[in-house]
Formats: C-alpha cells, structure tokens, sequence
C-alpha cells in the first residue's frame, strides 16, 4: 500500500490503524534531546508526533493521507499540543532550510531510491547539530523477522539509510539492527528493524 486513496480508505475504516503509543526506538532515541523544532515525516495517525509535543516539542507532522492528517489535527487540538499537520507527499516535502532540531523518519518504507530524495530533502532543514532519525523494518526482517512489508523492493538496510545520510551531508552517529518485541494470538515475535541516527 503506497497511494493515499489506499491508505485514506484503511484509516477511514478503522478508528485506530496504529498503536497510540510511540515507538520504542522513538522513545529511547529522543527522550534525552532537549525540545525544538520538529519534524515527523509520513507521520500516521501521529503517535509519535504527539509525545513529542507532549515533551514540548513544536512538531510539523506530514502525511500524503488526509485521514491522518486529520486525526492528527483533531487530537492535537483536544489536548493543545503544538503539532502543525499537514498532508504532503513525503518524497517531495522540503522544510525550510535550516528550520529544525530533529527529523524523524519511522518506518517510512519507500524503495532506496525515493528514501535517498527524502532523506536529503530533510538533512537540509537540520540546523547545526541538528538530528535525523531514522527507523524502519530491516531488509533482513523479510527473512528472519516478523511483520512488515513483504515486498523486497520497500524495505533498506542501515548501511543503506547510512549511506544516503553521508551522501546528504551529515554525521552518521549510529547505524545498526534492533530486535522489537510483537505480541501476537500466539505470545510474542520478533520483528528486526534497524535505527540510523545522524546529524549536521
């Protein structure tokens, strides 16, 4: 699922897609950074968007699906969080250079090549010492993991999402492969994903 009107009409159906709770690796990556300015790209429903707020942050959260947008929005008028929700594609989004403190890409599952185009478009609006985050299912989740896409085609690696940091012009501070805990009917799995953190 990668258009909007596929992804419009799975938030529509449902009054939650994702868990409300941030993402570990969110968690344990930014809970230690002092609040700023930022940025949440392909955001969903804004999970993470919204304890970044909630931590004081001002968040712009980007989504190409209105539905998210819009309960994004909503949430973040109900509790008064600084969150700015706008629909946008993600490849072509470009924050204003210079404009943010942290970027945060969670499983943002696009082919290298359209990530590489984000990645950059994002490293530009990092002021100095700025971070970029990136978290997504490792390639080698298709094989040994559990859940996410089953396509080869969506899924990178962290020398991958390192190497287009590089290439971007920043520091690459960490790059490796996490396990994350799933429950499922059964008791729990193990999805791999691998988290990539560099800054200007």
């Amino acid at each position: 699922m990668t258009d909007s009107a596929t992804w419009n009409e799975r938030y529509a159906a449902t009054e939650l897609v994702w868990s409300s709770e941030p993402n570990q690796f969110v968690v344990e990556t930014c809970a230690g950074l002092r609040p700023g300015r930022a940025l949440d790209l392909g955001a969903g429903e804004g999970r993470n968007a919204v304890w970044l707020a909630g931590r004081g942050w001002t968040v712009t959260a980007v989504d190409f699906a209105e539905n998210a947008v819009s309960r994004i929005t909503a949430r973040s008028a109900m509790e008064a969080l600084k969150i700015t929700a706008t629909v946008a594609d993600a490849v072509s989004y470009q924050p204003p250079a210079g404009s943010l403190e942290l970027a945060l890409l969670c499983y943002l599952q696009l082919p290298l090549a359209q990530l590489r185009k984000a990645i950059t478009h994002v490293a530009a609006g990092l002021v100095a010492g700025g971070r970029l985050v990136v978290i997504a299912h490792d390639a080698s989740n298709l094989q040994h993991g559990y859940g996410g896409p089953r396509d080869p085609n969506m899924l990178t690696t962290a020398t991958q999402v390192a190497q287009a940091m590089t290439e971007a012009g920043l520091q690459v501070d960490s790059a490796d492969v996490r396990e994350r805990q799933v429950l499922v009917d059964t008791g729990f799995r193990y999805a791999l994903d691998h988290v990539v953190i560099g800054s200007r």
